[in-house]
């Protein structure tokens, strides 16, 4: 269920602002449609659960075919824009969207859709309040406001995280575990943060509390175990400040090892509940692929993975280039980063826990040099500095993921006045049912 919301905004792992709490676009990246299979039991939100999905059959009105709706609490939760638009219309529409935008630099080639664009969240997020009765409830906020808008199930999102929140949502009142009220501060419980691994099958629980003192939490955990045995582990992350940011800075791992791991591009990654890491694993899969393809590396070049993350980028062209530097300002995501190298045997790539311009314009100065550079910056663009900084070190290749056509436009004005070509460019639908577009572009001198 994607977080639209006060209008405040949410930081990624990566530094970048969001409208709902994870990187690529919104915390979601997406809507909150509701999905089939959601649990029988009380709705998110303390209501009889909604109920959408595809199996809600087309009605006939007076002879008149009426629209399949998917998600009933759309026009609240506001975050999946194009719910009722046909898969095939949604790929239509964003590959004319990118085209026009790119038209001054090159033709894309044609857009990447998604097999089966349902239910690939890996990452589920709840916010938790009480209502008029003060029954706990759960789900996401009501566009442009703090309102929880009460779902069980979500089109776009792991069901088995929709059915673990309800499920937590059930055993509070039995622990006498209020949920936090942003007006008064009172209660414990403000999120539920859920990431689970697409080819593991491993699931991460973060339980988001107002207060560092959890009541018969081991007890706690044990009830949800008895329910869901699946989980791989749970942790209690500590937010008591007056802010719209989803997870605090203290954690306390309760259950398990306090991170989980998942399969990507044939390589094991290690996510920790503050880590980036693509929330749609498998067109990641082919967003990455065509990113290497577009770097043409041949195992002779020295590449920089700016704005790494957890190295996802940097570690599978660590495969097939000389020497790789991944450049991260979030620790966690840097510690990630480090020991994903080591469990995949990678030791060619070196992280640095830095800003990525400061990194490249002391480097060029000390002249240092480098062949490809791969920058996936936050949704708002990259920076003048950076990209200033790029210009002056000059790699002969740069591959530029965006999440963002807009500001990755603006970008790519700065980097052509400075003389670089866009040789060529795709969009890849990483987010169905938004209209968040994820591109691939290729400069070079």
């Amino acid at each position: 269920m994607p977080m639209s919301g006060k209008p405040k905004k949410e930081t990624s792992g990566k530094g970048m602002p969001r409208k709902r709490a994870e990187r690529d676009v919104p915390e979601r990246g997406g809507p909150r449609p509701q999905g089939a299979s959601g649990p029988k039991a009380p709705g998110r939100g303390g209501h009889a659960p909604q109920k959408a999905g595809r199996d809600i059959q087309d009605r006939k009105t007076s002879g008149k075919r009426e629209p399949q709706k998917l998600c009933p609490v759309a026009s609240k939760c506001g975050s999946c824009q194009w719910i009722n638009k046909g898969y095939g219309e949604q790929l239509e529409a964003k590959a004319t969207k990118f085209r026009r935008l790119m038209e001054p630099y090159c033709r894309p080639e044609h857009i990447i859709p998604m097999d089966d664009p349902n239910h690939y969240r890996n990452k589920v997020h709840a916010a938790f309040g009480e209502d008029a009765r003060h029954r706990a409830v759960s789900g996401t906020y009501e566009e442009k406001s703090h309102r929880i808008v009460p779902i069980d199930s979500c089109l776009i999102e792991n069901q088995k995280a929709d059915e673990i929140i309800v499920s937590i949502r059930g055993l509070l009142k039995s622990f006498k575990i209020r949920p936090y009220d942003e007006d008064t501060g009172r209660g414990l419980l403000r999120h539920v943060l859920i990431r689970v691994g697409h080819a593991t099958g491993q699931i991460m629980v973060v339980l988001v509390l107002g207060y560092p003192i959890m009541p018969s939490k081991n007890n706690f955990v044990k009830a949800l175990l008895k329910i869901h045995p699946e989980i791989t582990t749970m942790v209690l992350n500590i937010n008591d400040k007056d802010t719209s940011m989803v997870l605090g800075d203290r954690e306390q791992v309760i259950y398990g090892k306090g991170y989980i791991e998942d399969e990507l591009c044939g390589m094991t990654f290690r996510i920790s509940p503050k880590s980036f890491y693509q929330v749609n694993p498998v067109q990641t899969e082919k967003l990455y692929a065509k990113a290497m393809e577009y770097a043409g590396l041949t195992g002779e070049e020295t590449v920089m993975d700016a704005y790494c993350g957890t190295g996802t980028i940097g570690l599978i062209a660590g495969r097939q280039a000389d020497n790789v530097l991944g450049v991260e300002l979030n620790r966690d995501a840097v510690r990630d980063a480090v020991s994903n190298a080591r469990r995949n045997k990678i030791s060619n790539v070196r992280f640095y826990q830095r800003d990525a311009g400061e990194f490249l314009l002391e480097m060029a100065e000390a002249g240092g040099k480098l062949d490809v550079l791969f920058m996936d910056p936050p949704r708002s663009g990259s920076s003048e500095a950076f990209l200033n900084a790029a210009a002056k070190i000059r790699p002969r290749r740069i591959v530029y993921i965006s999440c963002n056509p807009e500001t990755l436009v603006a970008d790519l004005r700065i980097l052509v006045k400075k003389g670089y070509k866009v040789e060529k460019c795709v969009a890849v639908d990483m987010f169905p049912y938004t209209d968040a577009i994820e591109a691939v572009v290729a400069l070079s001198l």
